[in-house]
């Protein structure tokens, strides 16, 4: 089950944003009845959040809350259920990040990015960092070829 609450001001494509979020349960082997929150907020809540949370200033674009602290199956294990926690996003911050200015692109790269952090990624030295972002990137392109190739498989391998 995913939940998507918008709190945010301006235009998100939701929808966009709840099919990269059901793509990824599936290409990253949760069970069709685990768990997602997607929350899309201002920057006041966000930079609340990153100071309750991280004791950080200022709003960030990005923030991830694992519940279950479930992991990314490997080949042959059985798909994982539970509750795999919440992602927070900021499309303002997104907007004003995004490079090549498209904020909807800026939102799936964060999302996944996110995602992956729930499911234990992180970036904290460089050989992580290389492999997060190789996933997150790899992720993302499936999802946008799926998305012009309806037969294309969720894993994005065939």
């Amino acid at each position: 089950m995913i939940d998507l609450s918008n709190n945010a001001a301006g235009a998100v494509d939701e929808a966009d944003l709840l099919g990269l979020a059901t793509f990824l349960m599936s290409a990253l082997g949760m069970s069709a009845d685990a768990e997602l929150s997607i929350a899309l907020v201002d920057e006041d809540e966000m930079e609340r959040l990153h100071r309750e949370w991280l004791g950080e200033p200022g709003p960030t674009d990005v923030l991830s809350f694992p519940m279950d602290e479930l992991v990314e199956p490997t080949v042959g294990e059985s798909a994982v259920t539970g509750v795999l926690g919440d992602v927070v996003l900021c499309p303002s911050v997104a907007a004003r990040q995004a490079r090549s200015g498209d904020c909807q692109a800026e939102m799936r790269v964060l999302l996944t990015h996110g995602v992956l952090h729930l499911l234990g990624h992180d970036h904290s030295d460089q050989a992580a960092g290389r492999a997060m972002f190789a996933r997150q990137a790899e992720l993302v392109a499936a999802y946008e070829r799926s998305a012009t190739d309806p037969a294309r498989d969720p894993a994005g391998t065939s």
